[in-house]
């Protein structure tokens, strides 16, 4: 019987969290191994990438750096090239644009050994756009490179199919947004702001990549929605947080709102209104502090104006929904017929109320 290996590219903001995840719920996923590719030797890297090996990851680097590793005591498995070969789904969660290198690289070269190749959201046209729980219907086994959408592409999304479409395809007459977003991840040691910063409107018809992105989603689904987003920073690393405005066809109310918000077990409802205690609560309660929903909404901002239009505050868990759509990913690749029985053993750490 064929031996199910994830490898993993890259240990940045998603990457090492994912590796551990993988590892820590190997058998229930039915997962025989974890492997995982570092660039580059370095020194305030040790300690990750040993506990990632001493909970069961196995570490593959560059031809020819194999001694700049071990000189740091990190000893290597395998080669790239060799990693990717014998794996049966590699998950790149690499830094903008080094996705779709490696993809004409590594991945194209070795279609023919790997079932699926997944990336994250940074690398638009890799493959056909993901999110779990919102286009899973749209998966075909034609499609071996996939592309995990965005944090918060999939705030958006999962806000848009729960209020707007779990009813009528139809019902959304218009989609607004505002991605207010944390400067930087609490791991990374630059690019933090000062103070706000706008960001500019680049897609004429959608404002930002996120409206963009999740258009893109639903497209999958056959669906040509009417979305359009704006994005500002701040000078905060705890969670973005998005405004939104969704006009209706349909007549709705504020507990009709609420119930379709508490029936979906991917949001977490909450009535916390600073990023800083529901981060705490994911540092507290979360797996390794993550928070795993698509979102957080704040219940008290939720608004209906003349029955058709929706408005509200919530919270993007960052890269904890990305994680379990890359997951939920490589476990379709793996097992296509049983995917979603196989991902349940997640559940628990999802939360209905921050």
């Amino acid at each position: 019987m064929e031996r199910k290996i994830v490898h993993v590219v890259g240990t940045g903001t998603i990457g090492e969290p994912l590796i551990g995840l993988l590892c820590d719920y190997e058998d229930q996923l039915g997962i025989d191994e974890v492997t995982f590719h570092k660039n580059s030797a370095l020194k305030n890297d040790r300690s990750k990438v040993f506990d990632l090996i001493e909970r069961g990851a196995r570490l593959a680097v560059d031809d020819g750096k194999e001694k700049e590793f071990k000189k740091l005591g990190m000893d290597s498995d395998f080669e790239t090239e060799e990693a990717i070969k014998r794996a049966s789904v590699v998950i790149d969660c690499t830094p903008k644009g080094i996705g779709h290198s490696n993809k004409s690289n590594y991945y194209e070269k070795f279609s023919d050994n790997v079932r699926g190749f997944i990336a994250q959201g940074s690398e638009d046209g890799f493959g056909k756009k993901y999110a779990r729980g919102i286009n899973d219907v749209a998966l075909d086994h034609k499609d071996q490179f996939l592309q995990i959408v965005s944090c918060n592409t999939h705030n958006v999304s999962c806000i848009t199919k729960t209020l707007a479409l779990s009813n009528e395809p139809d019902n959304l007459v218009e989609g607004k947004y505002v991605c207010i977003r944390r400067a930087n991840d609490l791991s990374q040691p630059d690019n933090f702001i000062p103070s706000p910063q706008v960001s500019q409107h680049t897609n004429e018809k959608y404002g930002t990549h996120h409206a963009a992105d999740a258009a893109g989603l639903f497209s999958t689904l056959g669906m040509d929605l009417n979305l359009f987003s704006s994005a500002m920073k701040v000078n905060s690393q705890y969670m973005h947080i998005l405004w939104f405005n969704l006009k209706l066809k349909e007549p709705t109310t504020i507990n009709e709102v609420k119930e379709k918000l508490h029936n979906n077990d991917r949001i977490a409802m909450t009535t916390k209104d600073l990023t800083s205690t529901v981060f705490s609560f994911g540092r507290d309660h979360g797996h390794y502090g993550r928070i795993m929903n698509q979102t957080v909404v704040v219940e008290q901002s939720l608004h209906v104006a003349n029955e058709h239009e929706v408005s509200g505050f919530c919270f993007t868990p960052q890269d904890g929904n990305s994680i379990l759509s890359s997951i939920s990913a490589a476990e379709w690749v793996l097992y296509p017929r049983s995917y979603e029985d196989k991902i349940q053993c997640l559940s628990h750490l999802f939360f209905n109320i921050i």
